[in-house]
């Protein structure tokens, strides 16, 4: 349940609008709900300021779609990680209004989609095509807790000159997110003509002494440029909401 939802079901029952009765009623899922094979936590978006994420990775489409219900039942708005297509349809069958994004393996339900009017952009750099399922992980993940996100894409070190065509964007952006695979070098040259917080997203692209990334977060972990934040490899969620977080300081 969000803060405001809840402190509106508080006002009505200290008007007399609503009975006492009827105020637990609406809250009896707090703070969580068990169907048995998981336990929805209603009450995230009070602790954390953004609600429960299903991550589908591991769950039977059925278990996602029956979750994405719950809290779709609960008012909650909704995001679902790592959803594959085929599991998609079930999700879309249980709460019509969701949007997939299939490129991003995400799938999004919000009831108010506007950005917060107090809000600045948070910018996410892609180095190459190849990264972009990552980087419109983070960039929906923002966006889905209320921030404006403005993407520039396939702007790697192999071909330079086309990160700073966007210097302008770079230096408006609040956060910036920044996504590369290979050796990773693109966040410490961001990190190098900014002076705001850069997210550094290692992705698993890359050949044979990538090793799956390892060579992206370790080239990013040992970065001489100031500043720069980095989340695990592929972890375009986690980078979208520590971005989000940060946005609201």
């Amino acid at each position: 349940m969000e803060p405001d939802r809840l402190r509106k079901v508080l006002e009505r029952v200290s008007s007399g609008e609503l009975s006492a009765a009827d105020g637990l009623e609406q809250l009896r899922n707090l703070p969580f709900e068990d169907i048995g094979f998981a336990k929805i936590d209603h009450h995230r978006a009070l602790r954390n300021g953004i609600p429960e994420v299903v991550l589908a990775d591991g769950k039977t489409p059925g278990q996602v779609a029956e979750i994405a219900l719950r809290l779709r039942e609960a008012d909650s708005d909704i995001l679902i990680t790592r959803l594959a297509p085929a599991a998609a349809g079930a999700v879309r069958e249980a709460v019509p209004e969701i949007t997939y994004h299939e490129l991003a393996r995400v799938a999004v339900h919000r009831k108010d989609p506007k950005p917060r009017a107090d809000a600045g952009d948070i910018l996410v750099v892609a180095a190459g095509t190849s990264d972009l399922s990552v980087a419109e992980e983070a960039a929906i993940t923002a966006e889905y807790m209320g921030n404006p996100v403005e993407r520039v894409y396939d702007v790697g070190v192999a071909g330079i000159h086309r990160l700073f065509a966007h210097r302008e964007l770079l230096l408006k952006a609040n956060v910036l997110i920044v996504v590369a695979g290979m050796e990773g070098a693109l966040p410490s040259v961001v990190g190098g003509l900014v002076d705001r917080p850069v997210i550094a997203v290692p992705t698993s692209v890359g050949y044979g002494a990538s090793f799956g990334g390892l060579a992206a977060l370790l080239g990013m972990l040992n970065s001489c440029a100031a500043g720069i934040t980095v989340v695990n490899i592929d972890n375009g969620f986690g980078a979208g909401v520590a971005a989000g977080l940060i946005n609201r300081g």
